[in-house]
């Protein structure tokens, strides 16, 4: 049974050194799902949080698979939550290191919110 909703893949894109970085957006009701890759579309290590209840205030966050990459996946989870206010599921997948997957990818999800 259709319940009439579309929805619709927001994506952001930035090019670094010949590769192309990537943020794929799903806003549903209540949550937010973001893959972040390099190249094709792949699932990495993934995290899960929840918006902090009051402004400024994290809420409750956990990876909950994979084994690189864990500050990052959380931690672009954590900002998930806090830019849309919903609970944000986050994929990371690249090559990239740690810090500059962060930088990059918060980055993106940045210019996906503005669109």
């Amino acid at each position: 049974m259709m319940c009439g909703q579309v929805l619709v893949l927001q994506e952001a894109t930035l090019e670094r050194e010949g590769r192309v970085h990537k943020v794929g957006l799903l806003q549903m009701d209540n949550a937010v799902l973001a893959l972040c890759y390099e190249g094709t579309m792949k699932i990495g290590t993934l995290a899960i949080s929840t918006p902090g209840l009051t402004e400024g205030v994290v809420g409750t966050s956990s990876v909950l698979l994979g084994g690189k990459y864990l500050i990052a996946a959380r931690a672009l989870a954590e900002r998930s939550a806090a830019i849309f206010k919903k609970m944000s599921l986050v994929s990371v997948n690249t090559a990239l290191s740690e810090g500059e997957a962060l930088r990059v990818y918060s980055t993106l999800l940045d210019k996906v919110r503005s669109q």
